[in-house]
């Protein structure tokens, strides 16, 4: 998940003043190319090849989801799609081996990560799904939490976290990176603003994708990548959700710069998958 420092952190309480001010913006430096033979990979499994990032274990696509190279080189078969408007959507590979508990592990972050972590959690837990979390502090866990630093990028946007989706063995994927840079949260980052992303990020691990992929200009204001995909392989509607704009959906491309939760289609979506 991303968010747009000039527009939306001037909204949000507690942030940075100097924030809205594009001209001081840190400026970043500009992330390895990714080669036309890579691009053409992801563009195969139905994601779009705007503002493709190079990072370790992958590229990261859609501001927010890391594609392995083992991904990249998956022969998908096509179920039965629908073009995407603003609909849930789920990938082709889902957790299995319902009922589970997915443990997770938040591993060198601070206070406010492990509480958001726990806030992130709960909100699940309380929907009574077959997929339930549970937070450790020892052995192995089946999702790891992790941290790196990153600051404001020249197009104005920040990576808040990044996750990837499910592997084709039925396992939720195993790592969510949040952000610590001070412009991605503040100096005291809150709790439930840092939970909603965790929250975002886990649900990219068990299968959603971006409610607004198609249309990314719909949650991230002026950004000028307009469509994340193209109807191909992985991106698949979920029965019983809208086909009209659902602005407070959490699986938004982009950060409303504070707390946001499910709604009543999230909640269908993950009850129709997972219940």
């Amino acid at each position: 998940m991303k968010r747009q420092i000039a527009v939306i952190a001037c909204l949000a309480a507690g942030l940075m003043m100097g924030a809205c001010n594009r001209n001081d913006q840190q400026k970043e430096a500009q992330p390895n190319p990714v080669s036309d033979e890579v691009l053409a990979q992801i563009k195969a499994l139905g994601f779009g090849t705007s503002d493709v990032q190079k990072r370790n274990g992958g590229y990261l696509v859609e501001g927010d989801i890391l594609l392995t190279a083992d991904q990249l080189n998956q022969k998908v078969g096509t179920p039965t799609l629908r073009i995407a408007k603003d609909e849930q959507y789920r990938t082709n590979n889902l957790v299995t081996a319902l009922p589970r508990v997915v443990t997770i592990k938040v591993t060198d972050l601070g206070a406010a990560y492990i509480a958001g972590t726990d806030t992130a959690i709960a909100r699940y837990n309380r929907l009574g799904l077959r997929l339930t979390f549970q937070r450790i502090t020892s052995g192995d866990a089946t999702i790891t939490i992790k941290g790196f630093s990153e600051g404001v990028r020249s197009d104005g946007f920040i990576t808040l976290g990044y996750a990837g989706f499910p592997t084709d063995d039925g396992n939720p994927y195993d790592t969510i990176t949040m952000n610590t840079h001070s412009r991605a949260y503040g100096a005291n980052p809150d709790i439930l603003y840092v939970g909603s992303v965790i929250q975002h990020e886990l649900g990219h691990c068990i299968g959603m994708r971006h409610t607004d992929y198609m249309r990314r200009t719909y949650s991230c204001k002026g950004d000028p990548v307009r469509n994340e995909g193209d109807g191909g392989v992985g991106a698949v509607h979920i029965d019983g959700t809208p086909t009209r704009p659902d602005a407070e959906s959490w699986m938004l491309a982009c950060s409303n710069g504070g707390n946001r939760t499910f709604n009543a289609n999230d909640i269908i979506a993950l009850n129709f998958l997972y219940q």
